[in-house]
């Protein structure tokens, strides 16, 4: 039974990720170098594909590339308590949190902005006035 292996271009073409992205991965250690055909190709086996996939999932996900490092290493170990990813999920899912909060907050603020716009003109603009730096932080 013959294994097909994949160009890069097929891998990337395979997992929605950029050529330059695989070779960013492989540089970093995420991504295993591949085997080279006689040419001295890139030749991926399935396993690069499911690292890849894991890979784009979890960055999908926005955690970060050592929170992806982390979960493949730990993913690499079946037989241990899975406290460590759910530890990696969990401060994930509270930086997104954080983060909602302060585009709630954003939001808010612009919102306020908006609603005080005269339709006048420019001189006289609410929304250009709030974005212009304080002239007297300038000094």
């Amino acid at each position: 039974m013959s294994v097909e292996l994949l160009s890069i271009g097929k891998l990337a073409k395979a997992t929605g990720t950029k050529v330059e992205t695989i070779r960013y991965y492989e540089s970093i250690g995420l991504l295993a170098p591949p085997a080279r055909t006689k040419n001295n190709y890139r030749a991926y086996s399935a396993q690069h594909l499911a690292r890849l996939s894991f890979i784009r999932r979890a960055r999908a996900l926005g955690f970060s590339i050592d929170q992806v490092q982390e979960l493949l290493k730990l993913a690499d170990q079946k037989d241990i308590s899975c406290k460590a990813v759910d530890t990696i999920a969990r401060e994930h899912l509270a930086e997104i949190d954080r983060k909602l909060r302060d585009l709630n907050t954003l939001r808010s603020e612009l919102s306020s902005v908006i609603v005080q716009c005269g339709h006048g003109t420019i001189s006289d603009c609410r929304i250009i006035e709030t974005l212009a730096p304080d002239p007297a932080a300038l000094r």
